[in-house]
């Protein structure tokens, strides 16, 4: 039997003490931090599913800060297409209490109000046309340099009256139809090429009250009519002609309250549309579909319409213009299995409609000069009106806004969503590496009345000599 001699008890009772000191610095550890271990090692088999849950809690906080950024951008979207909607709101009043009142005074408020919503879009940078240059260019085109609206009115015979249309296919007041009940009048027409109509009264005088009505067709696809009625009087009323002694001096009448109709009728209606159709294609144009402008100078009597460029003309939108929907151009993933879109363009319908129309209206001059003043505002506020209500299923700037709240509830629920998940890994994970500070603090203890009976009992063996062990 070997006997271990007194030293090599003394080494085994130091590297004991050595032990337990690391123990009880390890318990102390334990319980300043919680944990039950400062290395992935010292948890075991169950290194691996920590691991794998502290890989799950980094990609859920990464989500949670994905889904911050994209509630802060969706918020500030809201805020602008807020203001969009409350500007749509003060113009329509400000056109509404101009159409009742019929005053050119509140249509120059309205106008201010739409303009103090605007910048370069209305005046242009530079060397860049701006809105009101394309309207103006297109008013030129369409109302000629007589102002009949590229209509000719002419007595091709003493007796006779005709209408002819310029030879201008995109400018100008177009003849769609033509009724009478005019008694003794042959009216033929339009037909041709220029269209034309004439109504021929050598067959005798009209009766007082029958009326003569020429449909016109406008640049922005709307239409108007203009009726002239025969009357005895020798001072005729607004949109009357008077029946003269002769077939050639009635002609003659007509030919002078056709003038006036027509000419009121372009300085009204058909510059209105004129205005807006310039505003449509000012609007449709991105940075890769250049502006149509008419080509000139001369304008009045130009012929067709020729593409701008970015030099000479301001593109109003320049952000992406995909095919794609607008929302799909931004996209978040806030967690495995979803994906938020909230992107938005700028020239999306319910946008543009907004900025288009409040343009359009503040980029007509309406002076309170023009005897058509009244004209133009009254058919210019009709159709911005109609422009800026929509029509049934057109997008508005609340689908916009109902779009995006929709995003933002998918985030909240994915927050939510978030929140339980982290609570319940946590606790899982607290389970595996936490520790009970109780039983922590038993075990220290524990060991510390150990480790004091240890170094007794090893300061007793390195006091020990052969004399004391005889006696």
């Amino acid at each position: 039997m070997s006997v271990l001699s007194i030293g090599g008890q003394s080494t085994i009772a130091i590297q004991q003490l050595v032990n337990m000191r690391a123990q009880f610095d390890d318990l102390q550890r334990q319980l300043s931090t919680g944990q039950k271990s400062a290395t992935y090692a010292g948890l075991g088999l169950d290194r691996g599913v920590t691991v794998s849950l502290n890989a799950q809690l980094t990609a859920i906080d990464g989500y949670n800060e994905t889904i911050n950024n994209v509630t802060n951008r969706i918020s500030l979207m809201n805020v602008a297409l807020t203001r969009m909607a409350d500007i749509g709101s003060t113009v329509r009043s400000a056109i509404a209490q101009a159409n009742t009142t019929n005053s050119v005074l509140n249509a120059s408020v309205a106008q201010q109000t739409a303009h103090s919503s605007l910048d370069d879009i209305l005046n242009g940078n530079g060397t860049q046309a701006g809105l009101k240059q394309l309207i103006s260019e297109r008013n030129q085109a369409d109302l000629g340099a007589n102002g009949l609206g590229r209509l000719t009115i002419a007595q091709p015979a003493a007796t006779s009256v005709s209408l002819t249309e310029d030879a201008a296919p995109p400018f100008g007041l177009k003849l769609a139809s033509v009724s009478s009940n005019l008694s003794n009048a042959v009216v033929t027409g339009p037909a041709g090429l220029p269209a034309s109509l004439t109504v021929d009264m050598s067959g005798g005088l009209p009766n007082a009250g029958e009326a003569i009505t020429v449909r016109f067709n406008l640049p922005d696809g709307s239409s108007e009519n203009t009726t002239l009625t025969a009357t005895a009087s020798a001072s005729p009323g607004a949109n009357e002609f008077t029946i003269g002694a002769t077939p050639a001096a009635t002609a003659a009448n007509l030919q002078s309250a056709l003038a006036t109709a027509i000419g009121k009728l372009a300085g009204g209606a058909l510059a209105a549309s004129s205005a807006v159709t310039a505003s449509n294609e000012f609007f449709d144009a991105d940075a890769n579909n250049p502006p149509q402008r008419v080509a000139g100078p001369p304008f009045d009597s130009a012929t067709a319409m020729t593409a701008g460029s970015a030099t000479d003309t301001v593109i109003w939108y320049q952000g992406e213009a995909g095919s794609d929907p607008a929302r799909a151009t931004a996209s978040a993933r806030v967690d495995p299995s979803l994906a938020v879109s909230y992107g938005v363009r700028a020239n999306e319908n319910g946008i543009r409609a907004l900025v288009q129309n409040i343009a359009t209206l503040a980029a007509v001059t309406i002076s309170p000069s023009d005897p058509n003043a009244a004209a133009l505002s009254v058919a210019l506020n009709q159709r911005l009106t109609g422009n800026l209500n929509g029509n049934p299923g057109d997008q508005t700037i609340k689908d916009i806004a109902v779009h995006l709240a929709g995003a933002q509830v998918s985030l909240t629920a994915a927050k939510s969503r978030h929140q339980q998940t982290t609570g319940a890994l946590n606790d899982f994970l607290q389970q595996i590496q936490g520790v009970s500070n109780e039983e922590v603090g038993s075990q220290i203890l524990a060991l510390q009345t150990r480790m004091q009976a240890s170094m007794q009992t090893t300061a007793m063996l390195f006091q020990t000599s052969l004399i004391n062990y005889l006696k």
